[in-house]
C-alpha cells in the first residue's frame, strides 16, 4: 500500500522477524516503557495492536494516553470484550447466553461461588496467559487446594469461577469486520470436547457435526458481537455448544492462533485484508472467498512430551503445544489422518490396540472399537474394559493391572513392542497412577497414545475412510485455484 511499516517483536523464533516482513524491525520486549522509546524515536502515524495476541492489547491504553493513536478496534471497544461486567452487560442486550460464572478474592467467596454455580468449574486467575495454572476443579477440595495456589501467582488479582460445560461441543470463530460488515471467515469445530486449551485442540474446517441452522446462528451471534463491538479488522470468538445450545466463552478483539489455518484454508490472506480494512478499505472493495466445496482442512496441534520426561500428556485448559500442522483432504477422517502423520504420530494400519478407559467413557467408545476390530486390529483391555466390550460380542485379550503385580500387563506388551496404539481416557481426578506409567511409556516408546473420546473418534473415522479409499496430495495451490 505505500505505506512504511515498523515491526516491534521480542521473539526470534517467528517468520515475522525476517528482515522483508517490514521496513524496518524492532527486536525489543513488549512493554510500554520500550514500545515509547521507540514510539518518540519513529513518531509513528497509527499503532496496529491486533497481531501479537494478547500482550499487545494490554499496552493499547497506555501508547494512546501518550498520544499515539491505535489503528483498527478502539481501546473502548478492546476493554468492553475483556472487562468481566462490560462483557457480561453486552451479551445480556443482544441476548447471548454464557456459562454462569463469578469472581472470588478469597478461599470463602470462591466457595460460595461454585456453590452457587455448580461444579465442575474452570477455574482460573485473572489477567494470565496462555490459560497458565488454570484449572477444572470438580469439588470443595480441589477448589480450596487451587486457591491456595492462586493466592501465590498473583494475590493482587482476582480468581475467576466459570461453569465448566461438560460434553460440550468448542466451536472457533475468526471473522473480518469494518465497522459496518462482518465477513465469517472460518468456523472450527474443536475434535477435543470444550475444558482443552484451543492451541492444544485439533480443529476442522468447516465443522462437520452442525447442523446448518446453528451454523447460521454462530454467523448471526458472530455479526452482532462484531457490529456491537465496533469491531475494524480482525475478531477471533470462542463458543461452547452443549445440548444444542450456544454460549459465548470468550470475545477477543485481535487476530487469534488460527488465522494463519484459516487463511491456507479458504484462500483469504486474513492478516493481509485486515490491514487494509485497519487503514480505512471496505469488506465490500475486497476479494473474498468461501472455503472450496468438498475439501475439509484439520489442524493439529505439536506436542513435545517427547522432550520433556516427566510431564503428562493429559490435554487440560493449560496450554502445552509448540506448533501446528495441518491436514487437507475431501472428508474429515482422512484430513485429521494426515493431520496427525504431519504432527509426527506413527499410525499402524494393523496390530494391537490397548483400551483403558474410564467408565464414562467406556460405553461411548464401543463403536469404535468395533470398527477396529473389523478393520484388523487386536483389541488389548484390563479385566473392567475387556468386560464391557466382551458384553458387546468383541473379541478381547486381557492384560492384568500393574498394582495386581500380575503378567502379561500393560508395560510388559508396551516394551515388548507388540501394542501399537492406546486408548487411554482416565477418570478427571486420577494423577500419578497406572495410566499416567502407561503414557509415559507410550511417549518413551513412540506409541501413539489418544486420550479423549472424540480423538478416538476421529481416528477412528480416519483409518476407516483410508481403508476406502489411499491418502493423495493436494496442494493449497489446487485448492485455491479460484484465487
Amino acid at each position: 500500500m505505500g505505506i512504511a511499516s515498523l515491526m516491534v517483536n521480542s521473539n526470534p523464533e517467528t517468520v515475522s522477524t525476517d528482515y522483508d516482513t517490514s521496513d524496518k524491525l524492532y527486536f525489543e520486549p513488549l512493554t510500554v516503557e520500550d514500545v515509547l522509546h521507540i514510539c518518540e524515536k519513529e513518531k509513528p502515524a497509527g499503532i496496529i495492536v491486533q497481531f501479537g495476541g494478547q500482550t499487545p492489547l494490554k499496552l493499547a491504553h497506555a501508547l494512546e494516553e501518550a498520544g499515539f493513536p491505535i489503528i483498527g478496534t478502539s481501546t473502548d471497544s478492546i476493554d468492553r470484550a475483556e472487562d468481566r461486567d462490560r462483557f457480561a452487560a453486552m451479551l445480556k442486550r443482544l441476548n447471548l447466553a454464557q456459562p454462569r460464572n463469578g469472581i472470588a478474592r478469597t478461599a470463602e467467596e470462591a466457595l460460595a461461588v461454585a456453590r452457587t454455580i455448580g461444579f465442575p468449574c474452570l477455574v482460573r486467575p485473572s489477567y494470565v496467559l496462555g490459560g497458565r495454572a488454570m484449572a477444572i476443579v470438580h469439588d470443595d477440595d480441589s477448589l480450596m487446594d487451587f486457591m491456595r495456589k492462586a493466592a501465590d501467582i498473583n494475590p493482587e488479582h482476582p480468581v475467576l469461577i466459570d461453569q465448566f460445560l461438560e460434553n460440550a461441543i468448542e466451536i472457533d470463530v475468526d471473522a473480518l469486520c469494518d465497522g459496518e460488515e462482518v465477513f465469517v471467515a472460518g468456523i472450527m469445530q474443536h475434535i477435543e470436547e470444550a475444558g482443552i486449551h484451543s492451541g492444544d485442540s485439533a480443529c476442522i474446517l468447516p465443522p462437520v457435526d452442525l447442523s446448518p441452522e446453528l451454523v447460521t446462528e454462530i454467523e448471526r451471534a458472530t455479526r452482532a458481537l462484531a457490529l456491537d463491538l465496533s469491531v475494524v479488522g480482525l475478531l477471533n470468538i470462542q463458543y461452547a455448544i452443549q445440548q444444542g445450545r450456544l454460549y459465548v466463552i470468550e470475545v477477543n478483539p485481535r487476530a487469534s492462533r488460527t488465522v494463519p489455518f484459516v487463511s491456507k484454508a479458504t484462500g483469504n490472506p486474513l492478516a493481509r485484508l485486515a490491514t487494509r480494512i485497519m487503514l480505512g478499505e471496505k469488506l465490500s472493495g475486497l476479494k473474498l472467498f468461501q472455503i472450496q466445496g468438498n475439501t475439509v482442512a484439520v489442524k493439529e496441534a505439536v506436542l513435545p512430551f517427547s522432550r520433556f520426561p516427566g510431564s503428562d500428556i493429559i490435554l487440560g485448559p493449560e496450554m502445552k503445544s509448540t506448533g501446528e500442522v495441518m491436514g487437507i483432504a475431501t472428508s474429515a477422517g482422512l484430513a485429521y489422518y494426515k493431520a496427525l502423520i504431519a504432527a509426527g504420530e506413527r499410525l499402524p494400519p494393523t496390530g494391537r490396540v490397548f483400551f483403558s478407559v474410564n467408565d464414562q467413557a467406556k460405553p461411548l467408545l464401543l463403536e469404535e472399537a468395533r470398527s477396529l476390530s473389523q478393520m484388523g486390529y487386536s483389541l488389548y483391555a484390563t479385566s473392567g474394559t475387556a468386560d464391557l466390550l466382551r458384553r458387546a460380542g468383541l473379541t478381547v485379550n486381557v492384560l492384568c493391572k500393574m498394582r495386581e503385580k500380575k503378567h502379561p500387563n500393560p508395560l510388559d506388551e508396551m516394551t515388548g513392542g507388540t501394542i501399537k496404539m492406546i486408548i487411554n481416557i482416565p477418570s478427571s481426578n486420577a494423577t500419578r497412577d497406572d495410566a499416567f506409567v502407561i503414557r509415559q511409556e507410550a511417549i518413551k516408546q513412540k506409541i501413539l497414545c489418544i486420550t479423549t473420546v472424540a480423538g478416538t473418534a476421529a481416528l477412528v473415522r480416519g483409518l476407516r475412510e483410508l481403508k476406502r479409499e489411499s491418502l493423495s496430495v493436494q496442494s493449497l495451490q489446487e485448492m485455491h485455484s479460484h484465487s
